[in-house]
């Protein structure tokens, strides 16, 4: 049984690199690790503020002694894992980067969480225990001995905990919808009073469940907050944003980390705009013109709302 166990959360970032001759760079998990011999794509979790691009950047030189750059964003995927000796259960938001080797040395690391860094072809990968989100990654059949939870334990969607400086600080995973209909119009919301960013137009989208993927929590919350049922395009990125002092409902500051995935999405049949979650965080939606979306003062936008429609190229 795996349902008594202490859920947590994380988000993770982790590094697809090729060498010359396409050769793919993974490292092993230790005896000191939750899976002892298996192999992964070298990254770890993010840091409370940290950028994800930073992290596949340190981790990848703190696991293997290589300098690497980023190249783009490959997959954004979620996964549960039981660690029954430890009495938890982890549920790890990964972002996997395809990234290039700038220097430095192939290294293994004694008594460290993982201990040895190498290059395999894909046939030989193949063959490696291998963790089910790299198997994934490189395009391999799954063949990770990972123990997944009987059923997705109960966990806050807001969880915050007290920081070393005395504030609470929150991380938080969440996916939003670059979303338009066949006329090209683009589908926002507008930001609650009493929430962070209180009347600004924000993407649909929000905060993903313990256990869900961010697509499919994309698609619900899209249902949610606008009533308009989509698809999923591509993946155009990710966002990474720190307030030191947010103030929200909870009515005392926190020390907030949202890292948020922005999907394409097309409605192919749009409606008038409904917000079923009412009381939330989301007041109003509504479908714009692209001209009417160049129009707004940028004050009048998230951050990541105008971080991703740039990406999206709507503006």
């Amino acid at each position: 049984m795996t349902t008594m166990l202490e859920p947590l959360r994380r988000i993770a970032a982790y590094a697809v690199c090729a060498d010359s001759v396409g050769r793919v760079l993974l490292v092993r998990a230790s005896e000191r690790s939750g899976t002892p011999g298996t192999w992964s794509l070298p990254g770890g979790a993010v840091d409370h503020g940290e950028d994800p691009n930073h992290t596949v950047v340190r981790e990848t030189a703190a696991e293997t002694g290589l300098s690497v750059a980023v190249a783009g964003l490959d997959d954004v995927l979620a996964d549960m894992r039981a660690l029954s000796e430890r009495g938890i259960t982890i549920h790890t938001d990964r972002l996997i980067y395809q990234v290039s080797v700038r220097g430095g040395t192939l290294a293994d690391r004694v008594g460290r969480p993982t201990d040895l860094a190498r290059w395999f072809t894909l046939a030989e990968a193949r063959e490696l225990p291998l963790r089910a989100f790299t198997a994934r990654a490189l395009g391999l059949p799954a063949s990770s001995a990972d123990v997944v939870p009987d059923e997705p334990p109960e966990f806050p969607s807001f969880y915050a905990v007290p920081g070393p400086d005395g504030l609470h600080r929150a991380q938080r995973f969440a996916a939003y919808a670059v979303a338009t209909d066949p006329e090209g119009r683009v589908l926002l919301t507008r930001v609650s009073d009493g929430y962070p960013g209180a009347g600004c137009w924000h993407l649909p989208g929000g905060g993903t469940d313990y256990g869900e993927q961010p697509g499919a929590a994309l698609i619900r919350e899209l249902v949610e907050e606008t009533g308009q049922r989509g698809r999923l395009v591509e993946l155009l990125g990710v966002a990474s944003h720190r307030d030191a002092a947010s103030l929200g409902p909870e009515g005392y500051p926190i020390d907030w980390h949202g890292v948020r995935a922005f999907y394409r999405v097309m409605v192919d049949q749009p409606a008038p705009p409904t917000v079923t979650d009412v009381g939330g965080s989301t007041c109003e939606a509504r479908w714009f013109a692209r001209e009417e979306l160049g129009a707004l003062p940028p004050d009048r936008l998230t951050e990541v709302t105008a971080e991703a429609v740039q990406a999206a190229r709507l503006t």
